[in-house]
């Protein structure tokens, strides 16, 4: 028994940070798929996952060579098959087994097909390992979907139009030479070495002694000549185990920067899974000191600094933003300098609020973008050019329209908004009058109203430290724009009409139509109810006090939904993850359960953060409740479970919840490191008896982000009964 227990603590022992990571958790969800089993490493332009309709599908589209666009599928497609064997198609559906999936690396059994496939990936290119087991002549099938491809004689270059003017390109190598190169069309093979247009293809066949066949490639989104270049600096020869071991040896010096240590192996799971998710996005796109930005439609120099695009800012700027200020500081002062970029390439000057690869799609409400450049600065990041920054901020604040999955120029809505602090909603049946509004994501007035309000704020803020001093008092005026839609009798959030009249009879549940999207956005009036995040003292005044507040917050999590789930879901499809009214599973939510902190009442964080953690984020296929939003709910996550949370991101301060581990170490870019120790942490002992920052006591429930970075220790002893005194006086 005892040498059974040594080498099991041994295997423990060298397990990595990666070796942690599972890509199927959340790949199932009650409605929405959260996310996908992706293979890239941090941050980068080639991504791949298995095209598929869903977890559950029993067939597999071809083999991915690169996945662009906001959960979409693969530009290119790999066929691999054995002459004669099946009708061939330009893209072949394969049944699969054994499949494995970690961060760097792929493999999976063509159960049908006898086919072996191994994958490992680069930055800018990736390599496939095939090994055939049928008799006879292996064949390769490489699709574009809607492009060209062509054989030079050494490889296959090839493109794909993604859309906005914005093209992916493609070179690959073989081990071996093919002995015939032809092209599919209904069926049949005819030579050629090219092909253009829909399911554009290229068949290559290679001699029956090719048992196992390898194939690398680059990705470009400059020019073929490019994505050859980039295979040749990233993958020198076949080596598919070293393209392995580099591919593992990255993401362990990612994830590293975070170590953490406890008894619950699961909770590691879910942490470390957490944070690879979080280096998702957004992706660095510049090759070899050069970027195609879809905003303009060419190719610039980067000057040194990456170009980084993919960021889905409505739902990046709370968590995932300010996780990367944490521990990529330098990373995030060049994501934020291509917001700049962006802005400058687009025919407006302003900030974007949803880039994408094919450029800014416009995507959700409000312009959080500034959230982001501010909570950067107010932390110590100069990186970027700030002050024109704050020019593309203010422009898509106050110049671009407000009308949610919008990019025109600011309307009569917006003037109204100006003119008397909130945006107007429509009576049921109403006709729509501003033209600038999109016929299905609607006004979402109040969501916008509140979004808006937290944005002006970052913008006197920034302001503020520019030394704007009549923007700084414009726009905080305007911060208080939330208090227009302040419902006194109901203390919700509540839709007016142009006459400042609230709509009535009003239901805070299902009022507002598919999403709430007539009144709010994605969420109902109950998750709304609380985004103010800039100014929770005075919601607190709001409603009443701190006893009042901490009595609505109770509230929320037993309200019943009001109907059956079948009803509330096909209504609010968003709003998953429920505990009450509470949604788990879309980012407006996230705040909420840090907010007794500022009620008085931390154990109650404390108690929220750990039950719904646990509840709603597990290592199986259905460990995230919602839309993980690449990086917006992990990033949740692993706040959370190193025990602190930025509430109000440009504030400068995290909220504090319940460590999951008794250690955790935070490495830092500044070389310092700054560890949170808690005391007998576990599932039962959640709640804070006293804490320590330094050997000081700490009897608040916030920390700077000043006090992180001059590193130390922040020690708790936990227990399993509420201390109700400690961080009351916050």
């Amino acid at each position: 028994m005892a040498l059974i227990f040594i080498a099991a603590s041994q295997a423990q022992a060298q397990k990595t940070e990666v070796d942690y990571v599972n890509p199927y958790m959340g790949n199932i969800s009650h409605l929405l798929v959260p996310t996908y089993p992706t293979v890239h490493l941090p941050n980068s332009l080639l991504r791949v996952y298995p095209e598929r309709a869903d977890y559950t599908s029993d067939r597999i589209k071809g083999l991915p060579l690169i996945v662009t666009s906001h959960r979409g599928s693969s530009a290119f497609n790999l066929s691999p098959i054995v002459s004669g064997t099946r009708d061939l198609k330009p893209v072949l559906n394969y049944s699969y087994d054994q499949e494995i999936i970690n961060p760097y690396s792929y493999s999976v059994y063509l159960d049908e097909d006898n086919i072996q496939v191994d994958f490992a990936v680069s930055h800018q290119a990736a390599i496939y390992e095939l090994g055939f087991e049928k008799a006879g002549q292996p064949q390769l099938i490489f699709n574009s979907r809607k492009g060209d491809v062509k054989w030079d004689g050494n490889g296959v270059s090839g493109s794909q139009d993604i859309g906005n003017n914005t093209k992916v390109y493609i070179y690959a190598e073989f081990d071996q030479k093919p002995t015939e190169v032809g092209s599919l069309k209904n069926g049949q093979i005819s030579k050629a070495t090219e092909a253009s247009g829909d399911q554009a293809n290229l068949v290559l066949t290679f001699p029956t002694a090719a048992k196992t066949l390898k194939v690398r490639y680059g990705i470009s989104f400059i020019d073929a000549a490019q994505a050859k270049a980039n295979l040749n600096r990233e993958i020198k020869n076949f080596d598919l185990a070293n393209v392995k071991a580099d591919g593992k040896a990255i993401w362990n010096k990612a994830l590293g920067k975070l170590k953490v240590e406890g008894k619950n192996e699961n909770d590691k799971n879910i942490f470390y899974t957490s944070l690879y998710r979080t280096f998702e996005r957004p992706v660095n796109i510049s090759e070899d000191g050069r970027y195609f930005s879809a905003f303009d439609g060419k190719v610039h120099s980067d000057e040194g600094v990456p170009f980084f695009t993919d960021d889905w800012i409505w739902d990046s700027y709370r968590a995932h933003h300010p996780l990367n200020v944490l521990i990529d500081t330098k990373k995030e002062g060049n994501i934020l300098q291509s917001f700049v970029r962006m802005s400058e390439q687009m025919p407006n000057f302003w900030l974007p609020t949803f880039p994408e690869i094919t450029g800014d799609s416009r995507r959700m409400n409000s312009n959080h973008g500034v959230a982001a450049l501010l909570d950067a600065y107010e932390k110590g990041v100069r990186s970027f050019n700030v002050e024109e920054a704050y020019r593309a901020a203010k422009g898509a604040i106050t110049e671009k329209t407000l009308a949610p999955w919008s990019g025109k120029p600011a309307g009569k809505m917006d003037q109204f908004f100006f003119e008397k602090g909130y945006i107007p909603a429509l009576h049921p049946g109403e006709k729509e009058t501003y033209p600038e509004v999109h016929s299905f994501e609607r006004r979402q007035p109040v969501a916008v109203t509140l979004g808006t309000s937290y944005d002006l704020w970052c913008l006197a803020q920034l302001a503020k430290h520019l030394g704007k001093t009549e923007d700084y008092d414009k726009f905080m005026r305007k911060s208080f724009n939330y208090r227009n839609l302040f419902n006194q009798e109901t203390k919700f959030f509540h839709p007016k009409d142009e006459k400042g009249k609230f709509l009535e009879p009003f239901d805070y549940v299902f009022s507002g139509g598919q999403g709430a999207r007539e009144y709010y956005g994605e969420n109902n009036a109950w998750i709304y109810r609380w985004d103010v995040q800039h100014n929770i003292p005075d919601l607190i005044n709001l409603m009443g006090g701190n006893e009042q507040f901490v009595h609505y917050l109770d509230e929320m999590f037993v309200q019943p939904l009001g109907k059956s789930k079948f009803d509330f879901y096909q209504q609010l499809p968003d709003h998953t993850g429920n505990v009450g009214q509470f949604s788990m599973a879309n980012e407006p939510s996230l705040h909420i359960p840090y907010l007794y902190n500022y009620a008085g009442q931390p154990w109650k964080t404390q108690k929220r953060i750990k039950t719904l953690i646990k509840q709603w984020f597990r290592n199986d296929l259905m460990g995230v409740p919602g839309d993980e939003d690449g990086g917006g709910l992990s990033s949740f996550v692993v706040f959370s479970q190193l025990g602190f949370y930025p509430v109000t991101p440009g504030s400068g301060m995290y909220s504090i919840g319940s460590p999951f581990f008794e250690k955790a170490v935070i490495q830092l870019e500044n070389g310092k490191t700054f560890t949170v120790i808690a005391k007998n942490a576990s599932d039962r002992f959640k709640y804070i008896q006293s804490a320590k920052l330094n050997g000081k006591p700490l009897n608040k429930a916030e920390i700077s982000h000043k006090e992180i970075l001059n590193g130390g220790v922040l020690e708790f002893v936990m227990g399993e009964k509420a201390n109700r005194n400690w961080g009351a006086g916050n």
